[in-house]
């Protein structure tokens, strides 16, 4: 039987009381509860801190460019749909500089759970500000505070097509594990966004700063209705955060309406010998 053990890599170097050390240990909790192993898992890698986790699990990994973990991982799914794809990113990486690739992953449903650090600051690069700060939020490179308002990540994978949307808390370990068994076991696109503290640069969303303003959401809310998914994702702008599953939507997924793929996977499909013939269809 496997255990946590199994899926540990080298010793993290994050900071201490990073909430980067809770999303790692449920990430690892909920694949062995799942009965995973690592030789069925694909995890693609974002650049920053939560990036650093591809020395820290053993599993089937790629760590890529700045902001294009999402297409890694979609490009692996097309080629061995069997396989268990994971994207673990930053905020400021799949929000930010890969914002064009969440969206269009989202249409297209593939199979893909992203698993998003949420801490809202680019902490590896010493605390620049994210796409998800607050507006007025004063960061090295913003003194004067940013101009923008915060981007919706909930809001957009729910308008964009995502059939599986979730929020979760860093200081809530179980709650996390229970959320991501539930991602992981959804066909389709799924998206959990963390809310991640960064102890280190970010000193105004803290762990008692979600403490105070985050909630579970309570039984009898339907996670079907996207209506009511869409007035939940509002609340950001209220610094209410709901914790739980938003949205949920059975439908197929991007690899399971390709005919090429439908029998077997595209790793499995025999090579043909002769390339000259195989070009003649090019022609």
């Amino acid at each position: 039987m496997l255990t946590v053990q199994d899926f540990t890599g080298y010793q993290p170097t994050w900071c201490p009381g990073c909430g980067n050390w809770a999303i790692g240990a449920a990430i690892k909790t909920a694949l062995v509860q799942l009965g995973l192993s690592p030789s069925n898992v694909f995890l693609s890698f974002g650049i920053g801190c939560s990036g650093n986790m591809n020395d820290f699990v053993n599993a089937y990994a790629s760590h890529g460019l700045h902001g294009r973990a999402l297409p890694v991982a979609i490009g692996f799914k097309l080629a061995n749909h069997h396989m268990k794809t994971i994207v673990v990113a930053g905020d400021g990486d799949f929000y930010g500089e890969g914002g064009n690739h969440f969206l269009h992953a989202a249409r297209g449903n593939h199979d893909i759970c992203a698993i998003i650090h949420d801490n809202r600051v680019y902490g590896l690069t010493t605390g620049q500000v994210a796409p998800t700060a607050q507006k007025g939020y004063r960061s090295k490179s913003t003194p004067a505070g940013i101009i923008e308002v915060p981007l919706d990540p909930l809001g957009l994978a729910v308008a964009q097509g995502a059939t599986f949307v979730a929020q979760a808390f860093a200081g809530d370990t179980m709650h996390l594990v229970g959320l991501l068994k539930d991602a992981l076991q959804h066909k389709g696109f799924s998206l959990v966004n963390v809310l991640q503290p960064c102890v280190t640069f970010n000193k105004i969303n803290t762990f008692s700063y979600y403490i105070q303003r985050s909630y579970k959401l309570p039984a009898e809310y339907d996670a079907t209705n996207i209506q009511e998914a869409q007035k939940k994702t509002l609340e950001l702008h209220e610094e209410k955060f709901p914790l739980g599953i938003i949205y949920k939507k059975d439908k197929p997924a991007y690899h399971e309406q390709i005919s090429q793929i439908a029998e077997t996977s595209l790793l499995k499909r025999k090579v043909p010998r002769n390339f000259t013939e195989l070009l003649t269809d090019f022609v």
